[in-house]
């Protein structure tokens, strides 16, 4: 938990629902805050170093936020690669995808670059592998939904295959994300042929 100079103390908790306010309580709601990003603290539920810093990064100064990731490795903290480059996602969905692809280790797909005329948000490009997410808010609406869909019919007429994850599975179906991705993204085993017995 972070101490600001108001004196209030920030909590962050795992839903959108709303609840109370308290007196010296700055309360944030997430609904993308999951259980591999939270760990205990003297028997307290806190969020890991990594995902503090990430969420600092909405916030603080970038002075202040170098010096919480200095002092977060100066003090041993295990810090994953997701704060060695500036992420090129566009929004929370693109994060929490491109965060899932390397908590699973899989190929580091291209974040938002040209496929002809269109921007897919991921591409495998020796697998010729897309990855569309899908928020609602972004999504909605029948132009939108049109555009989707050619967009779509067009890669895949140019050798494309699209996958496309909601956000809901993406939150909470991350096992069945990953084994679609990795199933595209690891090529089939040859089949053996069987061994003849010598019929001589």
């Amino acid at each position: 938990m972070l101490t600001p100079p108001t004196g209030s103390i920030a909590i962050t908790v795992p839903t959108i629902a709303g609840r109370s306010k308290r007196q010296g309580i700055a309360l944030h709601r997430s609904s993308t805050l999951t259980r591999q990003e939270t760990t205990l603290r003297h028997g307290i539920p806190v969020t890991s170093p990594t995902r503090t810093l990430i969420d600092l990064r909405r916030t603080a100064t970038p002075e202040d936020l170098g010096k919480a990731q200095r002092e977060a490795e100066f003090r041993g903290y295990r810090l994953d690669n997701d704060l060695d480059e500036p992420e090129p996602t566009r929004n929370e969905l693109e994060r929490r995808f491109l965060r899932l692809c390397r908590s699973a280790s899989l190929p580091s797909p291209e974040v938002n670059v040209p496929v002809g005329d269109y921007v897919p948000d991921f591409l495998w490009r020796q697998q010729r592998l897309i990855v569309e997410t899908d928020g609602w808010g972004s999504h909605r609406g029948r132009a939108t939904f049109e555009h989707d869909h050619r967009r779509q019919a067009r890669l895949v007429a140019a050798g494309y295959e699209v996958l496309r994850f909601t956000w809901r599975q993406v939150l909470y179906e991350p096992d069945e994300v990953v084994a679609a991705v990795r199933a595209r993204l690891t090529p089939p085993k040859p089949s053996l042929e069987p061994i003849r017995a010598d019929s001589r």
